[in-house]
């Protein structure tokens, strides 16, 4: 997010460009994991309310849906990093206020600074959290911790955000530790981990469980005897670099 001079506060041209960003990387077959952070002092300091507010339409034009779209305009900057088929972190520091801290919470992994400052900061201007945050939140936290947070919109450093669940580690270099763990994933079988992620985003919360063991069959039956997988195999038996194919 390039935005510096607003730490990268939403308006409708970042709306786009995420959405747009995330349509492309979820075409790209030979994309294998992507780094999300911001530019300049911080993440991303949520939506700029005055630029909504002085164009045509006001806030009213984020609540807009697409066709059949399951999320609206909103929610997708968030939604929509879990349509991509391959491993997203987000590189968190500075503020990293209610959207923002949304479309963090849409990617698969978050890494942050010590000392940012999250917030879920909705309430502050009277509102709910709405961009996507119902199929976020859940998988991370308790219900009374998200509640807690929804209710008071407290800021709270990366280091409280660690142990609540918020985030996933935290680096004083978050954006470097984010790079080496996405070189660590590009070293993997595109077709497994792309698997995983769609075996954990279908089935975390479910209560389905006859539906959630029989994805891990037809997962586990797609990925057998196929390329990338006698890739793996070889590498493993080798000692040697695997050699994988783009997902089909």
């Amino acid at each position: 997010m390039v935005r510096s001079d607003k730490h990268n506060a939403l308006d409708q041209a970042m709306f786009e460009g995420l959405m747009g960003a995330a349509d492309q990387l979820a075409q790209d077959s030979s994309v294998r994991a992507v780094v999300l952070h911001g530019e300049g002092k911080s993440f991303c300091s949520g939506l700029d309310i005055a630029s909504f507010m002085s164009g045509q339409g006001g806030t009213g034009v984020l609540l807009e849906r697409d066709g059949d779209r399951l999320a609206n305009f909103a929610q997708r900057v968030a939604y929509d990093w879990s349509l991509v088929p391959a491993p997203v972190i987000a590189a968190i520091h500075g503020n990293c206020f209610g959207g923002g801290l949304q479309i963090a919470l849409g990617a698969d992994i978050r890494i942050a600074t010590p000392d940012a400052k999250l917030s879920v900061m909705e309430v502050k201007w009277g509102l709910v959290p709405d961009m996507g945050i119902t199929q976020s939140l859940p998988r991370l936290v308790r219900i009374d911790v998200a509640k807690e947070l929804t209710f008071t919109g407290r800021v709270l450093p990366g280091s409280e955000a660690l142990a609540l669940g918020l985030v996933t580690r935290t680096s004083d270099d978050p954006l470097a530790s984010a790079l080496a763990l996405a070189d660590e994933i590009v070293r993997k079988s595109p077709d497994a981990v792309r698997a995983a992620k769609r075996l954990y985003d279908e089935t975390w919360v479910s209560n389905d469980a006859a539906g959630a063991l029989k994805l891990e069959s037809e997962l586990q039956i797609g990925l057998i005897g196929k390329p990338n997988q006698l890739a793996a195999v070889v590498a493993g038996m080798s000692g040697e670099d695997p050699v994988f194919v783009d997902p089909a």
